[in-house]
């Protein structure tokens, strides 16, 4: 699917994908929101998905949102200094990141984190989009469907920019 006349397209991963696809969706100027998984190696002989980020394919109107104003968001649902892991999901999978195939997108994310007096400590990749897997139906808009379910980040957090 491509994206829209006007809007970008951006892979925000914060852990635990549910929750990061709620939380982008609420935001101003976010059009589009899809789970999956990014940049990884395939899938390993049990079905796991090898080396990929749980992640959310976001399109956005970059006259209403700018991806300095995505990190700021994302740096909210984050422990940006924490490896491979985000609340209790620990594993390669639940690492954080910023993917786009726009170099432009990446410039940005570099510079929002640079700006940090803390910067070195950071531990979100930003990289190219290698590839990108959408999850199943299943994981789509999962925390919509089902609020009860599990999820590292704060209901308060999953309403905060609620339009």
């Amino acid at each position: 699917m491509e994206a829209q006349q006007g809007t970008q397209e951006i892979y925000l991963a914060g852990g635990c994908l549910w929750g990061v696809q709620a939380f982008v969706a609420t935001l101003p100027g976010v059009t589009f929101t899809e789970a999956g998984r990014a940049n990884g190696a395939g899938r390993s002989l049990e079905g796991e998905y090898d080396g990929y980020a749980e992640c959310v394919r976001t399109r956005f109107d970059p006259e209403v949102l700018c991806v300095e104003q995505l990190m700021a968001y994302l740096f909210e649902i984050i422990d940006p200094y924490s490896v491979d892991r985000q609340g209790p999901d620990v594993g390669r999978k639940y690492r954080t990141g910023v993917y786009s195939r726009e170099p432009a997108h990446l410039s940005a994310a570099r510079s929002f984190i640079a700006a940090r007096d803390d910067a070195e400590r950071i531990a979100v990749e930003v990289r190219p989009l290698e590839n990108y897997l959408r999850s199943a139906d299943e994981h789509q808009d999962r925390l919509a469907r089902f609020p009860g379910d599990s999820c590292h980040l704060p209901a308060a957090l999953l309403t905060k920019y609620r339009r």
